[in-house]
């Protein structure tokens, strides 16, 4: 690996990095990330299927969760073969092409689930402060619309934030600091001028989960004025129960991320590992906590997923 080697981008070999200083213990270190990925897969594959089988499931809200546990699945399979490959086998080269791959499908699900939360924000809004023409307004075909458009925004988005990647040249360590291929570490290996790609990056950032956390806080700002209008203390604190499971999902989203950052920002005394660590933690928390918060907090799911478990023992 030449320190200094002016590389164009079709023939770049990336090497990812487990964590730092504890090579040896890699193995270890695998077992609680293991069991991440088991929860997080298993977890969303379960409410995604009992949302699927449960007719009474088919409603606006558990569509929305299901886009949710789909953008959650997404997440975690993009990271799990490079991140458990390092940990088994030492498995630490990526091809540019495979790492762009990479890189565009982690944005995109993380851009994707920024988004499923603002609907999901909209959809309480709707059903809180609209009761009577909630059916009518989010119907089934809307509600494909607007998944379509998730997926059209994340990807137009994204794309040329990748794509201008590929204009660089590479002379630097092709070191990576993470397990996965990340935006920033990427463009940080390049000894060309990468302010465009700032710049794109950044626009990225801004315009969807930066615009979507307006919104989200805008409709809750909204539903709490419609909710205080609403004389009954009872049907306030019904009002209120339908959108926890949703504020934790919003909680698990933004916190990590906003710890991640001041992480990064300010704790450049901590030492390599910690980093490291947090940031393979951040992309497992949210396929993680998700269908633990809706499981718990959401009885319907509960039910539905309690129901499957108990079909599937039963069968055998």
């Amino acid at each position: 690996m030449s320190a200094f080697k002016n590389t164009t981008s079709s023939s770049v070999v990336f090497f990812l990095t487990g964590v730092p200083g504890l090579e040896a213990f890699h193995t270890w270190i695998s077992i609680p990330f293991c069991f991440l990925y088991a929860t997080a897969l298993s977890g969303n594959s379960l409410v995604l299927f009992a949302i699927i089988i449960q007719p009474s499931l088919h409603e606006p809200m558990y569509y929305f969760l299901s886009m949710l546990s789909t953008t959650d699945l997404g997440l975690s399979i993009s990271t799990l073969v490079t991140m458990l490959g390092i940990f088994w086998f030492n498995a630490r080269e990526i091809s540019f092409n495979a790492c762009l791959s990479q890189m565009f499908f982690i944005q995109l699900f993380t851009v994707m689930e920024s988004s499923v939360l603002l609907a999901m924000a909209f959809d309480r809004f709707v059903a809180i402060s609209n009761s009577l023409r909630y059916a009518s307004i989010l119907t089934d075909f809307k509600i494909a619309e607007i998944g379509v458009a998730i997926i059209t925004r994340g990807t137009l988005t994204l794309t040329p934030m990748v794509v201008l990647l590929k204009r660089l040249s590479y002379c630097r360590s092709h070191v990576l600091h993470h397990s996965y291929c990340f935006h920033p570490d990427v463009m940080k290996l390049s000894c060309t001028d990468t302010r465009i790609n700032s710049a794109v990056g950044l626009t990225a950032l801004i315009t969807t989960a930066g615009v979507d956390s307006i919104f989200i806080i805008l409709s809750y700002l909204l539903i709490i004025k419609t909710v205080f209008s609403i004389a009954s203390s009872e049907e306030r604190k019904k009002a209120f129960s339908t959108c926890i499971s949703h504020l934790g999902a919003v909680a698990v989203f933004y916190i990590p991320l906003i710890s991640l950052s001041f992480v990064h920002r300010f704790g450049k005394w901590a030492p390599p590992y910690v980093h490291t660590l947090i940031a393979n933690a951040y992309l497992l928390i949210l396929p993680v906590m998700n269908p633990i918060i809706y499981s718990v907090k959401t009885k319907q799911i509960r039910r539905a997923v309690l129901k499957v478990l108990h079909t599937t023992a039963t069968k055998k």
